[in-house]
């Protein structure tokens, strides 16, 4: 520096001391300027204070000499202090050249820095605060520089700062924010512990409303969650918890809606390998259970979003057991949100106020709001799901219904989904279709084969929840119209013309299914005659369970037809034998087997009727249903007919079971009727004639035990005596034409025969005639 140089008011020595090494000269120099400061001070003379400080700020503290530097940093803080509380009027150009030094490469002045707006500070207090952005900024710099000296330095001008702003009620909030937001997402963690303690002290000032702005760094509030510093992450949660506190507070003035995708993305962050992300996804979840307990319908735009991020979680296991719950909370708190006012059309929902005129909901919507009162995977950055509210410029809140059906879908897509996961996506598929059926349906044909595929999940909860959702699909009134036309209506109607059936009204005596019973009757049968496995392990149980959901006679009598036109016949066999056994056995059919157990309306006979010819494809089981209806003299002929059959170790295994069935309860009134000899001998001829098929086997000796308890056998003659009048039940049926059901087990025996023979002939092993 040219110490020649006019520096006036400073003196040559005053100049020459800045401009020296030793602390202590700067020091002395300082002090000089201090006193002619405060006599300028003394003389209001504003001109040459200004003046004084533009050469300290210029010719040192701007200087390319290091020395110089310090000298001019020293120097201004001495007009600082000399000015006093006139220090405001002068602020600006006092801290402008010390904020420059921040970025100086020498350590030592960047302390010296530290140091002189420390006490420029301290001197002006609350008169700094209109420049509070640019001392926040030069802050958070020092507060991630890399020399401990200059840290430390750094800390006590914060912990100063922080005092002003606390004691004073004029901290311009609105300004502070945008510098907040970008400063927040800083990757250094002094940086991140220097902002988060700001945000800290500052949610905790009575007069400053942080919780208006916090969509505007509640994510990155997320982001230093994760941060690998445990003492941070302890700051930070203590941070978002004040905020949830005071969100429960105070929920009328939350702007729910601006934050409620910042809690979607993070809800979806999860990484097994980094124990943080956890963190983050719990906190997250956390806030997005208050959230919807809170704001309500209010969240409904964005429930596509929501349902992204909770459902992968529901199949979390114990190690993230908090997250799990959190999750399950949202998952049922958001489901409740959805009304029967959602099914409303947008029209409909301007011109009336309520979507029901009487408030009250149906059986199906009260036992689902019972059933949801009572109980309450991993995703990286790259595979978030983000989603706009599809109603964010209504005024009314509308329910994303095509986005969560979206999610619904892709879930069930997804080979990966958890059996958990997969149980909520049908829940929450068939509180839509109970809730909102006249939507839903709109979305059954892209659903309907998903639906049908999931059929065969390894969870027998999950098969469940499936059957639910198809029963609800197929029993829906709102689904007795197709509006998109798809479905065709012939499909719908289940009424049979069965010759041998002399009834005008085949359509079974329980209520109406609509258009897509058939259609899922039809495919739910082309599922079990391709995936054989299915039917074998699954089949009893899905048929079973539908029997419960729907009406038993619906199920038998639709499922009968379809077989009646099946061309693959063994598997009509199969399928019939499945069917029978289910008949026999089940408590679920104890209804069905009472109604066809006397046949004296003109339904039950049709259901007879239409059971019959399907029950065809399989011998035994077509005489096992004469049993059951006590139609014994058929079941006699049908038996004689057995002869003309190709007897199989299949056949025989089946005639084995009849005869074991015939044991058990079901068939108790049929070995009572075994007293009455007299008017029950084509009963007892029918057993024998099943006894004449068997071999010399367990069955064989189990039903010979049983027909030798028959009483009386000279009370088995045949031919009719005007005294012992035999008791035929075809003769109480004249609604059945029981020689063209005959006739008609003829012409299918002899297609299954042809069949097999075709089949034999292909065959290295045919199946071995007995």
């Amino acid at each position: 520096m040219n110490t020649e140089k006019d520096f006036s008011p400073l003196t040559p020595n005053i100049v020459r001391a800045l401009n020296d090494k030793l602390y202590e000269k700067r020091k002395v120099a300082a002090l000089e300027i201090e006193k002619l400061v405060r006599e300028f001070v003394a003389q209001n003379n504003s001109a040459q204070i200004r003046h004084v400080i533009q050469i300290l700020a210029t010719e040192f503290a701007l200087s390319q000499h290091p020395h110089s530097r310090k000298g001019g940093l020293i120097g201004l803080a001495a007009c600082s202090i000399a000015l006093g509380k006139d220090s405001g009027l002068y602020l600006k150009e006092l801290i402008d050249p010390v904020l420059t030094c921040f970025n100086d490469s020498d350590s030592r002045l960047r302390y010296y820095a530290c140091e002189a707006l420390y006490n420029i500070v301290k001197v002006a207090r609350g008169a700094v605060l209109p420049h509070f952005n640019v001392l926040f900024d030069g802050l958070s710099k020092l507060a991630a520089d890399p020399d401990p000296n200059v840290k430390s330095g750094s800390e006590l001008l914060d912990r100063l700062l922080k005092d002003i702003v606390t004691e004073s009620n004029k901290f311009d909030l609105v300004a502070f924010v945008p510098l907040l937001r970008e400063r927040i997402y800083s990757n250094n963690q002094y940086a991140r512990q220097f902002i988060i303690s700001w945000i800290h002290v500052l949610e905790s000032v009575p007069d400053i409303n942080l919780l208006d702005y916090l969509p505007e760094f509640l994510d990155g509030l997320f982001q230093i969650l994760g941060d690998s510093s445990k003492e941070i992450r302890r700051i930070c949660e203590v941070v978002l918890g004040e905020f949830l506190k005071e969100i429960k507070k105070n929920p009328s003035s939350v702007k729910f809606a601006e934050m409620a995708n910042i809690l979607v993305i993070h809800c979806q962050v999860s990484d097994e390998s980094k124990s943080t992300y956890d963190l983050i996804q719990l906190t997250s979840m956390t806030w997005m259970r208050e959230f919807i307990q809170l704001a309500g319908r209010v969240v409904l735009p964005y429930s596509s979003g929501i349902l992204t991020a909770v459902l992968p979680c529901l199949s979390y296991d114990d190690r993230k057991k908090s997250t799990k719950e959190a999750a399950s909370a949202c998952n049922h708190s958001l489901m409740k949100l959805v009304t029967p006012e959602d099914d409303v059309d947008d029209e409909e929902s301007q011109t009336k106020s309520s979507p029901q005129s009487d408030g009250s909901p149906s059986k199906k919507e009260s036992d689902l709001n019972d059933s949801l009162n009572e109980s309450q995977e991993s995703v990286g950055f790259s595979n978030i799901s983000f989603f706009t509210p599809a109603s964010s410029d209504r005024p009314a809140v509308t329910l994303d219904l095509d986005g969560i059906v979206q999610v619904l879908d892709r879930h069930l897509h997804d080979s990966s989904t958890g059996m958990m996961t997969r149980i909520a996506v049908l829940k929450w598929l068939y509180h839509l279709y109970i809730k909102t059926p006249r939507k839903m349906f709109k979305h059954t044909d892209s659903l309907f084969p998903m639906l049908l595929k999931t059929l065969s999940d390894e969870s027998d909860e999950v098969i469940l929840k499936d059957l639910e959702v198809l029963a609800e699909i197929a029993s829906s009134p709102a689904g007795q119209t197709d509006a998109s036309g798809s479905c065709n209506n012939s499909d719908s109607k289940t009424e049979l013309h069965i010759p041998g059936c002399k009834v005008t009204d085949l359509s079974p005596s329980t209520p109406s299914m609509n258009s897509y019973f058939y259609k899922f009757m039809i495919n739910l049968l082309k599922r079990f005659s391709l995936e054989r496995k299915l039917l074998e392990m699954r089949g009893a149980f899905i048929i079973r369970q539908l029997c419960l959901l729907l009406h038993a006679e619906n199920i038998f009598h639709s499922m009968a037809d379809i077989l009646l036109k099946e061309e693959d016949l063994k598997f009509a066999s199969t399928m019939v034998q499945t069917l029978n056994t289910i008949l026999l056995t089940s408590a679920e059919l104890f209804q069905l087997r009472n109604q066809l157990k006397d046949l004296r309306t003109q339904e039950s006979c049709a259901l007879f009727c239409c059971l019959y010819r399907s029950w065809c494809h399989n011998p035994v089981a077509t005489v096992s249903l004469c049993f059951l209806t006590q139609n014994y003299r058929h079941a006699y002929d049908l038996i004689q007919k057995f002869g003309d059959l190709e007897v199989t170790v299949d056949f025989l295994m089946e005639v084995d079971k009849l005869v074991q069935l015939i044991e058990s309860p079901i068939f108790t009134y049929l070995r009572l009727q075994l007293l009455d000899v007299e008017h029950n001998p084509y009963l007892i001829k029918a057993l024998y004639g099943l006894l004449m098929l068997l071999p010399q086997s367990q069955a064989f000796q189990l039903l010979s035990h049983r027909l030798s308890c028959v009483p009386n056998p000279e009370l088995m003659r045949t031919v009719e005596d005007p005294k012992a009048p035999v008791k035929d039940k075809r003769l109480a049926q004249p609604h059945i034409d029981y020689s063209e059901l005959l006739q008609h087990f003829d012409r299918v025996q002899s297609k299954h025969l042809e069949v097999r023979h075709q089949r034999a002939g292909r065959s290295e092993h045919p199946d071995r005639k007995l």
